[in-house]
C-alpha cells in the first residue's frame, strides 16, 4: 500500500542528482577578470591578441587565474579586485598607447568561477540582474527629429529616381528643414509630377508654391507617417543596440522602451561607466557611396588638398581610398547579409538583400557607374571605416547584391556580420547614466540570502516541532523545492533579481503549505480510526485535490503577472511560476517517497510520528468500536425495547458519524445483531 515501484525512487534520485548539478554552479561566485575586444568594427581580435595579452602580464608579473579566447575577445580571470585594476592599467597602456584614437576596448568584468568539469556539462549559474551583480544603468534620448531628417534625405534620392523614371525633368530637387522642394519651369511638368508622387508616396502631403519660372512643389511627410517613422526609429535603434552589445558579450542586457523617444539600458556586470559608453558608441551607420577615381584626384588628397565633395579614407590593407560625399544608399534598406561563395569563381564573398526601395536605387547607381568602385563604409562616433570597395561589373537588379574578389572565408563571414549588425535610425544621447558598484550588489545578495534562510529555518523549526517526523520530512521536501527551483532557473540562464529572491522567500511559505494539507489529512483520518497505513495512504490521495487547485489559481495569477507586467515584476513572476511548478513534485512526489522509505517496509505500524492526534472530548479509545460505543451510549438505553422491524441501530460508519441501520445491520461492536439493537 505504502511502497513505490522502483521507477518512481530512480526517478525522485535521477531529479535530485540533476537538480544538485545544475545548482552548484550558484555556489562558487564570479571572480573579477579583464576583457580585451575590439573598438572599431574592421579590427579582429584572435589569437595573436591572446598571445600578446599573455605576454604583457607575465612581464609584468601579474598572476591570472587563466586567460582564454572567445567570440567577443579574450578574457582573463584574476584573484582579486586590486589584481584586476592592475591588470586593466597594464593592457590600456599596451593596446591603446593613444587615447584619442583607440583600438581596443580593455574593459572591467565579472565571470563565473565554475570549476572547468562543470562547464564541460553546460552547468552554468544563473544570471544575476544590476541590482544584485552590480553594472551600469543609461537612459538614451532618441533624436526624432534627426531620424525625420535622414528620411526626408533619403525621400529626396528616391523622388529624383522617380522623377527620372516618368521622364520629368525638374530644376533640382532639395530638404529644406523638415520638407523636400521640388523644383520646375512650367506649370504642366509640376502637374505631372504632382500626380506621379500622388501615386507614388501616399505619404506626402504636396503643394504648389512660387510663380514664373520658379515653381515649387514642397512635399511634407502626413502626421500619421512621422508617428510610424518615430515608432520605426524606436523600434530600429533598439534591435542594433541588442545586436551591439551582443557581440560584446554582456550577459543578459536590459534593453527596453521608456516612454515615446527613450531607451533604457542596463549592462550587469561592467563595472566601467567610460567602458559602457565606448560599447553603446560602437553603433554604427551603414553608408555605400562613389569611388573618385578622378586622375590626380588621390594624389591632391594625399597632399592635403582634398578635393570638394570628397573625403580621404584607408581601405583594408592600408591603401588610401578617395570617396565621394553623397550617400547612394544607407544601411535601413539592407534586409540581409549572409557569407557564400562565387557561383563562378567559388570565391569567398557575400551575399545582400535590400528591400524594394534599395534594390530600385542599387540598380540606377549600378546601371550608371558600370567598372566604377563602391565604397562600403561603416561610420562609427563619427569616423568611417571603408568595410569593402568592390568594383560594379553590371547593372544589378532584383534586390540581390554580391560582394566579392580578394577575401578569405573568415572576411566575407566577419563583412556579412557588421553589415548585418544593422545602422541606427537616428541618433542618441546619454542623459542619465547610474553605477551600481559590485559591492552594492554583494550587499543585496548576503540580504536576500538571509531573509530566505531565516524564512526557511523558522519553518523547518515549527515543522518538526508540530508535526515531529512528518514535520522533519516536510521539510527535506522544502529543501528539495528549493534545489529544484535554483536548478531550473541555472538551466533556463535565467536572471535574478531583487524581486527574484523575494519571489523565492514566497515560495517556500506556499510550498510547505501542500505538506501541511497532507499532514494535517493524514491527522484527520488517524482521529476517525483509521489503521496508521491506511491514514497514509487516504491523506495523500485526499489532499492532493486541494493542492492541486489551490496551486493552479496561484499559477493563473503569476501568469498574468508574467503576461502583461514588465521588468521586476516580470522577474518575480518567472521564479513564482517556477516555485509552484516545482513544489508540486517535491511536496507531494519526494515527500510521499521519504514516508514510504520510512514505513512502506513495516508489516505493522503501531503509530506514527506526526504529533499529537487530538481526539474527541472524552475519548480514550483508538478503535472505531469503541469510539461508537462511548458515542451511542445514550441513544442505545433509550431504544432498547424497540421493536425488531424499523428499529434504529446504530453503526459505527467509517467516518465515526452515526448511522442508523435496519435489524439485520451490524452493531456498534461489529458483529451480527438479530435484535437490530446497539451493543
Amino acid at each position: 500500500m505504502n511502497r513505490y515501484p522502483l521507477w518512481k525512487y530512480a526517478t525522485v534520485v535521477i531529479a535530485l542528482l540533476i537538480g544538485l548539478l545544475y545548482t552548484l554552479p550558484n555556489f562558487f561566485g564570479e571572480s573579477p577578470a579583464v576583457q580585451v575586444s575590439s573598438a572599431k568594427a574592421t579590427l579582429k581580435v584572435d589569437t595573436q591578441t591572446l598571445a600578446r595579452v599573455e605576454s604583457t602580464l607575465n612581464a609584468a608579473q601579474v598572476v591570472n587565474d587563466g586567460l582564454f579566447l572567445d567570440p567577443v575577445g579574450v578574457k582573463v580571470r584574476l584573484h582579486d579586485a586590486d589584481t584586476q585594476l592592475k591588470a586593466r592599467d597594464l593592457l590600456e597602456k599596451e593596446f591603446n598607447p593613444d587615447p584619442e584614437n583607440a583600438q581596443y576596448v580593455v574593459a572591467l568584468n565579472l565571470l563565473s568561477a565554475s570549476p572547468q568539469w562543470l562547464t564541460k556539462l553546460s552547468a552554468l549559474p544563473m544570471y544575476l540582474g544590476l541590482d544584485l551583480r552590480g553594472g551600469v544603468h543609461f537612459l538614451l534620448q532618441v533624436d526624432m527629429k534627426g531620424a525625420l531628417t535622414k528620411r526626408l534625405d533619403s525621400l529626396g534620392a528616391d523622388l529624383r529616381t522617380l522623377m527620372r523614371d516618368k521622364n520629368i525633368r525638374h530644376a533640382g530637387i532639395a530638404r529644406e528643414g523638415e520638407r523636400v522642394v521640388l523644383r520646375f519651369r512650367d506649370a504642366e511638368t509640376r502637374d505631372r509630377a504632382r500626380n506621379a508622387l500622388a501615386d507614388a508616396q501616399p505619404d506626402l502631403q504636396l503643394a504648389d508654391q512660387g510663380e514664373g519660372e520658379d515653381l515649387k512643389l514642397v512635399a511634407t511627410l502626413k502626421p500619421q507617417a512621422v508617428t510610424r517613422l518615430q515608432a520605426s526609429a524606436l523600434s530600429q535603434n533598439m534591435t542594433t543596440l541588442h545586436n551591439r552589445i551582443n557581440e560584446l558579450g554582456v550577459a543578459e542586457p536590459v534593453i527596453q522602451q521608456q516612454g515615446a523617444d527613450r531607451i533604457v539600458v542596463q549592462l550587469p556586470g561592467v563595472q566601467d561607466t567610460a567602458k559602457a559608453k565606448d560599447i553603446l558608441g560602437r553603433t554604427a551607420t551603414l553608408e555605400i557611396r562613389m569611388v573618385d577615381d578622378t586622375a590626380g584626384a588621390l594624389e591632391a588628397a594625399q597632399a592635403g588638398q582634398v578635393p570638394f565633395g570628397t573625403e580621404l579614407y584607408v581601405e583594408r590593407g592600408g591603401k588610401p581610398l578617395l570617396v565621394k560625399k553623397q550617400v547612394m544608399l544607407t544601411g535601413e534598406r539592407l534586409t540581409d547579409a549572409q557569407p557564400g561563395f562565387d557561383n563562378q569563381t567559388q570565391e569567398p564573398s557575400v551575399h545582400l538583400t535590400l528591400d524594394s526601395a534599395g534594390a530600385r536605387i542599387f540598380k540606377d547607381v549600378t546601371r550608371d557607374n558600370v567598372g566604377k568602385r563602391m565604397a562600403i563604409l561603416l561610420i562609427e562616433k563619427g569616423k568611417g571605416e571603408v568595410v569593402t570597395a568592390p568594383v560594379i561589373r553590371t547593372e544589378i537588379g532584383g534586390g540581390r547584391v554580391q560582394i566579392s574578389g580578394r577575401m578569405s572565408t573568415v572576411e566575407a563571414n566577419d563583412t556579412a556580420l557588421l553589415l548585418r549588425a544593422g545602422s541606427l535610425a537616428a541618433p542618441m544621447e546619454i542623459i542619465e547614466e547610474r553605477t551600481i558598484g559590485p559591492s552594492l550588489g554583494a550587499d543585496n545578495i548576503k540580504k536576500g540570502f538571509d531573509s530566505t534562510l531565516w524564512g526557511f529555518t523558522a519553518i523547518a523549526v515549527f515543522m518538526i516541532a508540530y508535526y515531529m517526523l512528518f514535520g522533519a520530512v516536510s521539510v527535506v521536501a522544502l529543501a528539495t523545492n528549493l534545489l529544484f527551483l535554483i536548478a531550473l532557473l541555472s538551466m533556463l540562464q535565467a536572471t535574478l533579481t531583487l524581486p527574484g529572491i523575494a519571489a523565492i522567500a514566497l515560495t517556500l511559505g506556499m510550498a510547505i503549505d501542500s505538506n501541511v494539507l497532507i499532514n494535517e489529512r493524514i491527522r484527520e483520518e488517524l482521529r476517525n480510526g483509521m489503521t496508521p497505513a491506511a491514514a497514509i495512504t487516504t491523506g495523500y490521495e485526499r489532499a492532493f485535490g486541494t493542492i492541486l487547485d489551490s496551486n493552479v489559481t496561484t499559477l493563473i495569477a503569476g501568469i498574468a503577472l508574467l503576461i502583461f507586467g514588465s521588468g521586476p515584476i516580470r522577474g518575480f513572476a518567472v521564479v513564482h511560476c517556477l516555485g509552484i511548478l516545482t513544489s508540486l513534485f517535491s511536496s507531494v512526489v519526494v515527500s510521499r517517497a521519504l514516508v514510504n522509505l520510512l514505513y512502506g517496509g513495516r508489516r505493522k505500524i503501531d503509530s506514527l510520528a506526526i504529533g499529537q492526534v487530538w481526539k474527541p472530548q472524552g475519548s480514550a479509545a483508538a478503535s472505531p468500536a469503541a469510539k461508537s460505543a462511548a458515542t451511542v451510549a445514550a441513544p442505545v438505553a433509550a431504544t432498547k425495547a424497540a421493536p425488531k422491524q424499523g428499529a434504529a441501530s446504530p453503526a459505527a460508519g467509517k467516518s465515526g458519524a452515526i448511522n442508523w441501520g435496519d435489524s439485520g445491520g451490524r452493531g456498534a461492536a461489529g458483529k451480527p445483531d438479530s435484535g437490530g439493537k446497539a451493543k
